[in-house]
């Protein structure tokens, strides 16, 4: 609660949530649809001045209203051909991300960080247990 107040009040946007994830050292914050520019700020300013006063990375990732679309952004800047939610057989929901194979490792992320914030967001906000890449 305490860094969504900051990010609110460092930069006006509507922050809806906010993940801690230990284990990469960061934050991630989920801002309306509309407003990750005013959240990053001028060339980066606003991710900048948080980062120094928290002491983690710090993320901004768009809301979005369908997994497909907070996979897709969650996944940003990677190139996202398509998003599917599927049920396997033991009941698991599992969204599958088809990438072009040049964008395979931004997609991924260094060290599977970006891969991570996907399915971290989505198993939050859609109960999706995991998320492949294609």
């Amino acid at each position: 609660m305490r860094y969504i107040t900051l990010l609110e009040g460092l930069t006006g946007t509507t922050v809806l949530d906010c993940v801690v994830d230990e284990q990469n050292n960061r934050v991630i914050f989920l801002v309306k649809p509309g407003q990750v520019g005013l959240a990053v700020g001028r060339n980066g300013v606003n991710v900048k001045r948080l980062r120094k006063l928290i002491g983690k990375d710090v993320e901004i990732v768009e809301y979005a209203e369908t997994p497909e679309k907070l996979i897709r952004n969650s996944l940003f800047p990677a190139q996202i051909i398509s998003v599917r939610v599927k049920t396997d057989s033991n009941g698991r929901k599992i969204a599958l991300v088809s990438v072009p194979p040049s964008e395979k490792g931004l997609a991924i992320g260094r060290g599977g960080r970006n891969i991570s914030r996907a399915r971290i967001l989505a198993k939050r906000h859609f109960d999706i247990d995991n998320v492949l890449i294609q």
